[in-house]
């Protein structure tokens, strides 16, 4: 038993761990590093402690200092949440050899499940139906080439430890076989420090459905299915439970090989088990094979939490006092549908690269369940994932439940970062999701309509202009006597548009753009367009956000207002985001091709590569591993010869 727990961990999972922990009458503890110091969930908890370290990721990683930190302020558990150290089982180990309680899985478990290799092969012992594919010790080129061979292409080339898409690679042609390898292994040394691989069949129409578990040691029960299948660049994007198309036949195979699964490793606390669906001809009970365990708790629980009315933390919670699970199987029933979507700070119309900045705006519907880390005023850094929130929606039925998320992420208001959110309102639109056809490269293969740019619409931009000229009365400085005419430049993605504004009359107002002229009427307190109302409309600092179907965000600047002098050239080899440098692959005097890879950037979990844009020959480069850069910084110098 225990009165007070330490959540080792940040933003999002910390606020919901510390939401239920006082639900149910636990002291709570946090720890931050310098940058979250004002952050959402150090003002949650109870106590809060600073835990400096080279880099504020660092923080969340000191194992020794966390278990410190537990001990003095009287903790007698850590919850790690998700991420971070919620998967090392040796930061269990240790937790466990301090006296204290690990809010989560037996290290032993969380040690064989966290190498694909092992897991695979006690599930195949167990009886659980893994993809065909070479799990061996042997990791020569030569053995990897025959067993690949021997699968049959395509294969997928998997670390075996980690997850997140690190380590992977799909090799369509033999001969691209070994150079897919040596990269994959490069990879998974960095992200993971262990460059063994597996290969396994790649399934055509692949779908992602997990089970979700939870055991307290002696029995496992199951909390059924969700669908996990819209990702990209094996990143869940938008989850939904239960499975479309699901029959019962399918979920009792799939639910049955999940406690199994479970039950080998003699699991406790929640978890979930993972399947890979081969979707090209319905859900077929012969068709699912294991891919991984997560111990520990899921980003996307809400969904089952949703749809099972079970508080899974406060489970976790139960269970690592010694308490029994509270319900049994027979207890235990799906009722209605749920959806996730996960909006990130990023920038779909560029590569998806994310984005840093103040929040200066923030507003989420209050009909739907909103699981998030960020406030108004907080500042998103480079330094951590980039999923600022994630929106949940229920419905009686799978339509109901897509119509509210639709409506909610509509509604959902962002400024100061870039979001997908315009991205995630069109992948709700999509004709082949609407109709629950799902599966793991339906985002790859819409992603031009996914990402499209949203033509700006007219009733917009007068919108945006009426918001910055009279953000507040809705009237104008008229006068009998003078013309008055106001002027401004908008920006908004990549449009620059130029703006007109003069009042000829008391009660109308002319805005001329793109060389068109369009009047508005004051009648019943507001300005109208054609006889409608106009947008909604909200001006925040230099910003103005638009909400007309979707959302149109515009910058704003004064004509007569100069702008600042810039050296900068078109040729400029430039940092297309914030980061820190983590390769460079050039050096002072050397020449470059088009395409040479200059550099490379890491930020928010993702690493991307800065190509040159031109042949030439490199000056100077200004920055060294490991050094911090800012969005637009100029990399390298040139030479001018």
């Amino acid at each position: 038993m225990f009165n007070k727990v330490l959540i080792a961990n940040r933003g999002e999972i910390a606020c919901r761990v510390a939401a239920t922990a006082k639900k149910i009458g636990l002291k709570t503890v946090a720890i931050f590093s310098e940058e979250d110091m004002g952050s959402k969930h150090v003002s949650l908890c109870d106590e809060a402690f600073l835990i400096e370290s080279s880099t504020p990721v660092k923080s969340y990683l000191c194992q020794n200092e966390i278990i410190e930190i537990a001990i003095k302020s009287g903790a007698g558990a850590i919850h790690p949440g998700y991420g971070f150290l919620s998967e090392n089982f040796e930061f269990a180990q240790k937790i466990e050899a301090a006296g204290l309680i690990f809010v989560g899985p037996d290290f032993k478990a969380i040690e064989l499940m966290g190498q694909k290799d092992a897991a695979k092969k006690a599930m195949f012992n167990a009886g659980v139906p893994i993809v065909p594919g070479y799990h061996g010790k042997d990791q020569s080129d030569k053995t990897l080439v025959r067993e690949a061979a021997s699968i049959g292409y395509p294969v997928l080339i998997k670390a075996v430890a980690g997850g997140g898409g690190k380590g992977m690679r799909l090799v369509e042609d033999p001969k691209d076989f070994l150079t897919l390898l040596t990269s994959a292994r490069t990879e998974a040394e960095k992200a993971f420090g262990n460059e063994r691989v597996l290969i396994e069949k790649y399934i055509l129409a692949p779908r992602h459905i997990e089970i979700h578990i939870f055991g307290d040691g002696q029995s496992v029960v199951h909390l059924f299915e969700r669908d996990c299948s819209l990702q990209r660049r094996h990143q869940k994007i938008l989850e939904e439970g239960p499975a479309p198309g699901m029959t019962d036949k399918m979920r009792n195979a799939m639910c049955r090989a999940a406690v199994l699964a479970a039950k080998t490793v003699g699991y406790k606390g929640a978890g979930t088990v993972e399947f890979i669906v081969d979707g090209s001809d319905g859900l077929k009970e012969d068709r699912f094979w294991f891919m991984e365990m997560n111990t520990r708790l899921q980003v996307e629980h809400p969904i089952t939490e949703e749809i099972t009315g079970i508080d899974l933390v406060a489970w976790q919670f139960n269970v690592a006092m010694g308490r029994p699970m509270e319900k049994k199987q027979k207890d235990i029933s799906i009722e209605g549908h749920a959806f996730e979507a996960r909006i990130y700070a990023e920038d779909p119309n560029h590569q998806f690269l994310p984005d840093t900045g103040k929040v200066i705006y923030l507003h989420f519907p209050s009909n739907v369940r909103v699981d998030t880390g960020i406030r108004t005023g907080d500042i998103v850094s480079p330094f951590f994932d980039p999923m600022l929130a994630k929106v949940v929606s229920y419905g009686k039925d799978r339509s109901s439940a897509l119509s509210k998320l639709k409506k909610a992420l509509k509604e959902t208001a962002i400024v100061g970062v870039k979001t997908n959110l315009n991205f995630l309102c069109n992948l709700t639109e999509n004709s082949e999701f609407k109709m629950g056809v799902v599966q793991t490269d339906l985002i790859e293969q819409n992603i031009e309509e996914l990402i499209s740019h949203n033509s700006i619409s007219t009733r917009a931009i007068i919108a945006a202009t009426m918001s910055y000229f009279s953000p507040r009365s809705g009237q104008f400085a008229y006068s009998h006597w003078i013309d008055i005419c106001h002027k401004i430049k908008l920006f908004c993605s990549d449009e620059v548009i130029d703006i007109q504004l003069s009042q000829p009359d008391f009660n109308k107002i002319q805005i001329l753009f793109c060389g068109n002229s369009f009047d508005l009427f004051f009648d019943k307190n507001q300005w109208s367009f054609e006889g409608n109302q106009l947008p909604e409309a909200k001006k925040i600092d230099n910003e103005i956000i638009v909400f007309d179907e979707r959302q149109f965000l515009f910058q704003t600047q004064d004509p007569f207002q100069g702008t600042k002098d810039s050296n900068l050239k078109t040729s400029d080899i430039l940092s297309p985001m914030p980061g820190m440098v983590s390769k460079i692959y050039i050096e002072n005097g050397c020449k470059v091709l088009k395409g040479q890879r200059i550099l490379a950037l890491e930020a928010m979990k993702m690493e991307y590569e800065v190509v040159a844009p031109n042949d030439c020959y490199i000056e100077t480069v200004n920055f060294k591993v490991g050094s911090f850069v800012q969005s637009g910084e100029k990399l390298c110098d040139l030479s001018k010869d």
